[in-house]
């Protein structure tokens, strides 16, 4: 049943075009796509995190991560290790939902955001109280990168 409802919400995507303010200030679900490795059991922690932030997921299981990578044009600064489309735009590893929703509300001329590599803290790295300072990095095709949004760390 979630396959089928993911499926015909990435249908429902395709038919209507961009992801539209209404959608958004409606709360309704959004669709993603997610690549990710059959290993890696913090990328499950990050889908149960976007998942509860409505998002609709497609999780598909791959060996090969780096190459959708390289399709989309994630450097190996920005890598982490899932990768995720929404509405055009890349989502690199452990991006807070509300990143990625302020992303698809703004619109910015950018090829994604990122969180480069598994910093503790960061939504499906959740390590007890512990927090690494992060960035959540925006960056373009031509590798230009800009701070999106940072998180304070904790003792």
């Amino acid at each position: 049943m979630k396959v089928l409802n993911s499926m015909l919400a990435l249908g429902l995507l395709v038919l209507n075009g961009p992801i539209k303010a209404e959608t958004l200030e409606a709360g309704k679900s959004v669709a993603v796509v997610v690549y990710r490795s059959p290993s890696c059991e913090c990328c499950g922690k990050w889908l149960e995190h976007i998942k509860n932030n409505n998002f609709t997921v497609k999780d598909i299981v791959t060996d090969d991560v780096q190459t959708v990578k390289d399709k989309y044009g994630v450097s190996a600064a920005m890598a982490s290790c899932h990768t995720a489309i929404v509405d055009g735009y890349v989502i690199e590893g452990h991006v807070p939902a509300n990143d990625i929703m302020n992303l698809l509300k703004t619109k910015p001329k950018i090829a994604g955001i990122a969180v480069p590599g598994m910093p503790k803290g960061t939504p499906g790295m959740e390590m007890g109280g512990k927090k690494d300072a992060y960035k959540v990095v925006s960056f373009d095709k031509e590798n230009n990168y800009k701070v999106f949004n940072s998180y304070p760390g904790s003792q």
